[in-house]
């Protein structure tokens, strides 16, 4: 059966609109129409409609402490009173993050194989991600005379991204499909040992929290993209799910240079309910010298510890991250961890953007299920087409 992309939008309508009472969304299967329909369709009309907070949730701020106050408790009024609150969230964060090397900003590519897949070629590239340690990843270059915009992709392992895993996961080779530039990473040996992160300059000695070096290589996968001529380097943008998903929030947030960025049910605040939206985990911003705490939600016998619960009790929350976004494009693709409520994080983002003189730049969809579908996709490619200008 072939469905239109403007099908899948209105099951996506649909299940937006009814999120509270937790009604399935429809399965659907993939369809080749979708390209050709996309192509027909401006992509900001299919976004559009999730640029702004339902009726509900419209205004509404929740218990978050406002990123548009100083610490000295004054307000940001203009422009430039935001440029310094800004650099005082980034300082407070990274003190607390922990300070990154120096980027890669050269990074020296091998190009260990290479194929070719309907409209683009896939090259297996190997590069130094960190300081002392190589990745191994997946770039994909469209047919074309002209530099591309480009998106990088994360997850536990490169391959999912590139149609070798989980349906519904394919992000590099959807965009790829679309003319997008991508290249997917993935931390394969953390995940197979169960380690999941990365820990610099050790897993025994980790002094940047896992997490913030995750977005670290990310910032060099950017570089690595950067300087293919194949590339538009001011039209990168940074895609995940899940895993994948706070790993893209935390590079785009505190890499500058991500044009936009689409995050896919990370769980997008803290939330010690939710045993998925578990940042307390050594691997995320909870690291601490092993052996490692037991799995799974905090309580008394099994407590967080290292940087998480120092987090918490000094009042911080991811918001102030998502603030360092601003003026730059965010889409969440929320699921189970991030339902409607979470516009009281986003409209922060909103009043912030609002300051510097930007509308539409904040969106979220949102679905029951923790997995993306076709639905749920297809936003997140129109999202790119159009804050990109594929």
């Amino acid at each position: 059966m072939q469905t239109t992309i403007g099908a899948l939008l209105i099951t996506l309508a649909v299940t937006h609109s009814s999120y509270a009472q937790q009604r399935p969304a429809p399965q659907h299967q993939p369809s080749r129409q979708v390209d050709q329909d996309r192509a027909e369709e401006d992509p900001w009309k299919t976004i559009s409609p999730y640029f702004s907070p339902p009726e509900q949730w419209r205004g509404e701020l929740g218990t978050y402490r406002s990123p548009l106050e100083f610490d000295d408790g004054t307000r940001v009024q203009t422009a430039t009173d935001w440029n310094r609150r800004r650099d005082e969230i980034l300082q407070q964060w990274e003190s607390q993050l922990g300070t990154w090397p120096d980027l890669i900003s050269d990074p020296q590519v091998e190009i260990l194989d290479t194929i070719r897949r309907e409209n683009f070629t896939q090259h297996r590239i190997r590069f130094r991600w960190t300081p002392n340690e190589f990745t191994t990843g997946y770039l994909m270059i469209p047919d074309s005379d002209k530099p591309m915009p480009a998106v990088v992709t994360v997850f536990y392992e490169p391959e999912t991204a590139i149609g070798q895993g989980t349906p519904d996961r394919d992000f590099a080779l959807q965009l790829a499909r679309r003319g997008f530039v991508t290249l997917s990473i993935g931390t394969t040996k953390a995940s197979q040992a169960r380690t999941y992160s990365l820990y610099y300059p050790s897993i025994e000695d980790t002094r940047v929290a896992p997490l913030s070096m995750l977005g670290y290589a990310a910032a060099n996968a950017w570089h690595v993209l950067a300087n293919r001529p194949e590339v538009d380097a001011e039209r990168i943008g940074i895609v995940g799910h899940s895993f994948g998903g706070k790993w893209a929030m935390f590079a785009a947030c505190l890499f500058d240079k991500f044009a936009c960025a689409a995050w896919s049910d990370p769980g997008i605040v803290f939330d010690e309910s939710r045993e998925s939206i578990n940042y307390w985990e050594p691997w995320y911003l909870g690291y601490h010298p092993q052996p490692w705490r037991k799995r799974g939600l905090i309580t008394a016998e099994n407590p967080a510890y290292g940087l998480y619960p120092k987090l918490r009790a000094a009042g911080r929350d991811l918001h102030e991250l998502h603030a360092l976004m601003a003026p730059r494009p965010l889409l969440v693709s929320g699921g189970a961890e991030d339902p409607p409520q979470r516009w009281e994080a986003l409209n922060h983002l909103i009043k912030i953007n609002n300051v510097l003189g930007y509308e539409n730049r904040v969106g979220m969809t949102n679905r029951p299920e923790h997995s993306p579908n076709d639905a749920s996709n297809a936003i997140i490619y129109a999202f790119f087409e159009h804050f990109l200008e594929l």
